[in-house]
């Protein structure tokens, strides 16, 4: 897996390591296991840390954030208006013409083989892009 540069003599991967340590909570659990599909889906995925605390992830393009609030473990799929759901994933930031995000409240489990395809479909998406401006 590609890293990109480090921040403030960090890795992206290390201050991602370092928030779900710092959050210790339900959230700290979530982002993990967010994280953790996310790398399963694709193990050449680019983790970047961004916008003062915010982990992104990357294949072609970004893929999506892992934002976390007070009451909410945010994940933003930047071309997520673009990308079939069949299992109804998407649950916020519904009206937007590009972004979809799923929000994950506390107690609620993690449908890990739909966000799976969902990853999968957002990097298949990205590629797509990346070789139509390449011409091939």
């Amino acid at each position: 897996m590609e890293q990109s540069e480090q921040v403030e003599g960090k890795s992206p991967s290390q201050w991602i390591d370092q928030r779900i340590r710092e959050l210790n909570d339900w959230r700290g659990a979530t982002l993990s296991r967010l994280r953790t599909v996310i790398k399963t889906a694709d193990a050449d995925v680019v983790e970047e840390w961004k916008w003062r605390g915010v982990p992104v992830w990357y294949h072609d393009g970004q893929i999506c954030t892992g934002e976390t609030y007070r009451a909410v473990v945010k994940m933003t799929f930047a071309n997520g208006a673009a990308l079939d759901d069949p299992a109804g994933l998407f649950n916020a930031s519904l009206e937007g013409h590009t972004r979809r995000a799923i929000d994950f409240h506390e107690g609620e489990t993690v449908n890990e083989e739909a966000l799976t395809s969902l990853i999968r479909a957002a990097i298949a998406f990205n590629t797509a892009k990346t070789q139509a401006r390449r011409g091939k």
